[in-house]
């Protein structure tokens, strides 16, 4: 009896400690769980019913393999992504690197940016203080409050805050799958892969995107090595990228998708028009009366948390290329996260609905990741970089998740042709970031052939 007690106080004892030490990817997975991907999931939901299933469920498998793999580069090399890259590869591609992050980044901030300030003008419009309902009040506060906040590194709170009002518009949204009338069987058909019309492959890439986004994938590396996880923190990692992106982060995308796809497309709803106030219907059957407010403030405390997640991820890198040490007490890197703060403001002079943009920037941002996938599965490949190479199934996985994510950016490229075409400066943009990743990628490819064969 002694031993059975004893062995169960152990497995107690280490679930406790598992728990206790989560965090790395459970940051990645709040960022994850962010205004965009909700937005695209509502998108997703509300204009093609349950038709993009399959991209909901991939996109979480695919999230995982993502950080898995980013996470043994971590481990196996104890630095970050971008060093890395330097010391193997050369300065010119970990440049290459840190411009495809500050650009996907960037984008990031300036939208997530606009989308705080309209929340936050709307939110205190409702409450009948039309003096400060201007967004562009509230963007030039958020921007100084982050500045403050994540220099002087007193955000903490308003992060926490912020999660807790993420985590009760998810409960909101989950608790609503056992209201709302989800049809198994019309669920089930969308299990199969298939792009809808106009439109659908930008909703899929930004489902997609929310959860394989380039930022993602190049922090993991550094939020490990704040905890020191090393290569005998294996297990710990694994239940780490496990517990957050497959479990966590699916609950979170499984539940939006469902009850939007369940009770918006009845409206008659299109993706690319669909607005906040439309959006909050899905939280209707649970919320009533309260459905706006409940949906506005998770909106705005997804903002809040992945703002502050966002806005450290470019000084991260600059950091790292440029010798310096990656923490509040080197005024270099102190200065990098005040001016990425501060240059955010510029997102509420963004022309358009924030609801369409924060998909855009989703699949803005699909577009760089295949060269950050290409970037890991080469260095996990060399054993001069790494102790361990990747195993057959690891690979298999990692280039699984390379093809599909290069399929869904190259179609939302696609879709961005006719408007570059035309002259038009987002579609112009779009296009040559993808050429010039097309080119980066190819350039990779025969440098590894070379040195391989």
């Amino acid at each position: 009896m002694a031993a059975e007690t004893q062995s169960t106080d152990w497995s107690f004892g280490r679930i406790e400690s598992f728990v206790r030490r989560l965090g790395p990817t459970w940051l990645a997975g709040a960022i994850a769980a962010g205004p965009a991907t909700m937005v695209s999931l509502l998108a997703a939901g509300a204009g093609y019913g349950y038709t993009l299933l399959w991209v909901v469920v991939l996109a979480a498998v695919l999230g995982t393999v993502g950080q898995y793999l980013a996470m043994r580069l971590g481990l196996l090399t104890e630095a970050g992504i971008v060093s890395v890259v330097e010391a193997h590869l050369g300065s010119f591609w970990a440049w290459v690197l840190v411009i495809d992050v500050v650009l996907a980044a960037g984008l990031a901030q300036l939208v997530i940016m606009k989308t705080l300030a309209d929340v936050s003008a709307t939110v205190i419009a409702s409450a009948g203080i039309a003096a400060l309902a201007d967004p562009r009040i509230w963007g030039v506060l958020w921007a100084i409050i982050l500045a403050l906040g994540l220099a002087g590194g007193g955000y903490r709170v308003a992060e926490i805050g912020a999660k807790v009002l993420v985590s009760c518009v998810v409960l909101a949204f989950v608790a609503s799958l056992f209201v709302v009338p989800v049809d198994p069987a019309a669920a089930a058909t969308g299990l199969v892969p298939e792009l809808p019309g106009v439109g659908g492959a930008v909703v899929a890439a930004g489902v997609l995107g929310g959860a394989v986004h380039i930022t993602l994938l190049t922090m993991q590396s550094y939020t490990m090595r704040t905890r020191g996880w090393t290569e005998a923190d294996r297990d710990i990692a694994i239940f780490d990228v496990v517990s957050s992106m497959l479990v966590a982060f699916g609950i979170f995308s499984l539940a939006v998708f469902l009850v939007a796809a369940s009770v918006l497309p009845e409206s008659g709803l299109d993706p690319a028009t669909i607005d906040e106030i439309q959006a909050a219907e899905a939280l209707g059957p649970i919320a009533g009366e309260h459905a706006m407010w409940v949906f506005l403030l998770g909106l705005l405390g997804a903002a809040v948390s992945t703002l502050g997640g966002n806005t450290i991820v470019p000084p991260y890198l600059l950091a790292d290329k440029l010798g310096w040490e990656q923490s509040v007490s080197d005024p270099r890197y102190r200065a990098a996260i005040v001016v990425v703060a501060l240059a955010s403001a510029v997102g509420v002079f963004l022309e358009g609905a924030f609801f369409q943009l924060l998909v855009i920037m989703l699949a803005f941002g699909l577009v760089g990741t295949p060269f950050a996938l290409a970037v890991i599965l080469y260095l996990l490949n060399d054993p001069d970089v790494v102790p361990e190479t990747n195993s057959w199934l690891e690979n298999l996985g990692g280039v699984v998740l390379f093809g599909i994510a290069t399929v869904l950016a190259a179609e939302f490229v696609q879709e961005e042709l006719p408007g570059a075409m035309d002259g038009e400066l987002s579609s112009l943009f779009v296009v040559a970031f993808a050429v010039a990743m097309g080119l980066a990628m190819c350039g990779l490819a025969v440098r590894y052939v070379r040195e391989r064969y």
